[in-house]
């Protein structure tokens, strides 16, 4: 039985604003995929109506449930991973999902969300000393994100990873941190970056580095760039209109439905639309931060602004990315790249959003 109190605190103008995100991200898959992958707007329809409903079961079950599963959804999540590499499916020289014929999933996308639950779980039962959380007390739950880490780095999926990474840190240094551990993991992963650099592979190497210097390699590593900002920039104020622009339709940009599917709409909806979506964008994380402040409970507290972190990091590596102020490192766009774990999993994580923002009167 759902109490009816409930919806008078309901926050209709961040649903508002995810659904517009949604419904963006559907015409910019449609536009993108209509003419030579028609499939894929297709299967699009099914997953937009998948994460309705768990976006809805989201925000009806009370999030407490999760608090009191987290260790459960931790394990699911490693389990699941594990599996990857007995039963997964390879694509492009990667393994990252499981077929179920009908449909296949992402697992490191469920993933991130269970590591959000799990140290939201961790951190609002750990009272942080005065001063700050001290080295020995990161033990634990630096554990439990290297352990995704580094099963969705096997895959190999560097941009899921670095996003573990980026969600770990945000909700640490939210639970407080020592200025001198700070200091001192900074200097310790500075001296350490050079024996990373070795274990990444050759393709991820050039990616790193190609977008200091796209031009040096304009049909290898830099193409991704160059042709993303030709798309945006030949976009210009207003735009070419929908379902006008040319990279897409033309094929000339790689990944144009997932990763780079921004570039897409800048080149279609110009330098206004695209303001606007990375207004709704900043609206969403804002929304969220706000949640996260008024949330009733410290585990709701951790969870709303971990789930922000989140969107944050996606939003902002993957604008970057498109734009070639970042190097090109496999992070799609929250609800408006292609991929249906990847919509799901941002679907779940706004109605959890909703529910603790909804129940933050109720006990």
């Amino acid at each position: 039985m759902i109490d009816r109190r409930l919806f008078t605190y309901f926050d209709w103008a961040t649903l508002t604003i995810v659904l517009a995100l949604v419904l963006v991200g559907f015409a910019s898959v449609y536009s993108a995929t209509h003419i030579h992958m028609p499939g894929i707007y297709k299967k699009d329809i099914y997953w937009v109506i998948i994460g309705s409903v768990l976006m809805f079961t989201a925000i009806i079950l009370n999030y407490g449930f999760l608090e009191r599963s987290a260790y459960f959804i931790y394990g699911g999540s490693i389990l699941i991973l594990i599996s990857v590499f007995f039963i997964g499916s390879s694509f492009s020289g990667a393994k990252r999902w499981i077929s179920f014929g009908f449909f296949t999933l992402q697992p490191s996308e469920l993933a991130k969300l269970a590591l959000i639950i799990i140290l939201a779980k961790y951190f609002s039962a750990k009272d942080a000393p005065q001063k700050g959380l001290e080295l020995k007390d990161l033990a634990v739950p630096g554990l439990l994100m290297i352990i995704p880490f580094l099963l969705i780095a096997k895959q190999p999926d560097l941009g899921t990873g670095i996003i573990l990474w980026m969600i770990f840190w945000s909700m640490a240094f939210m639970a407080k941190i020592r200025t001198r551990v700070i200091i001192g993991l900074g200097v310790v992963f500075g001296a350490l970056a050079p024996i990373g650099w070795m274990f990444l592979k050759d393709y991820q190497k050039a990616r790193l580095t190609s977008f200091l210097n796209p031009d040096a390699d304009p049909l290898g590593s830099g193409y991704h760039i160059m042709q993303s900002k030709i798309a945006i920039g030949s976009g210009g104020v207003f735009g070419k209109g929908f379902m006008e622009g040319t990279q897409g339709k033309l094929m000339f940009l790689p990944e144009h439905h997932t990763d780079f599917i921004f570039a897409v709409l800048a080149e279609e909806w110009g330098l206004i639309g695209s303001m606007l979506v990375v207004g709704l964008f900043l609206s969403l994380i804002l929304s969220g931060l706000n949640t996260a402040n008024t949330a009733k409970d410290r585990f709701g507290f951790l969870l709303a602004f971990g789930i922000s972190s989140m969107f944050f990091w996606q939003a902002a590596i993957n604008l970057g990315m498109v734009s070639g102020v970042l190097p090109v490192v496999g992070v799609p766009l929250p609800f408006l790249s292609y991929g249906g774990s990847f919509l799901i999993t941002s679907m779940i994580a706004a109605g959890l959003l909703l529910n603790i923002k909804m129940r933050r009167f109720i006990f």
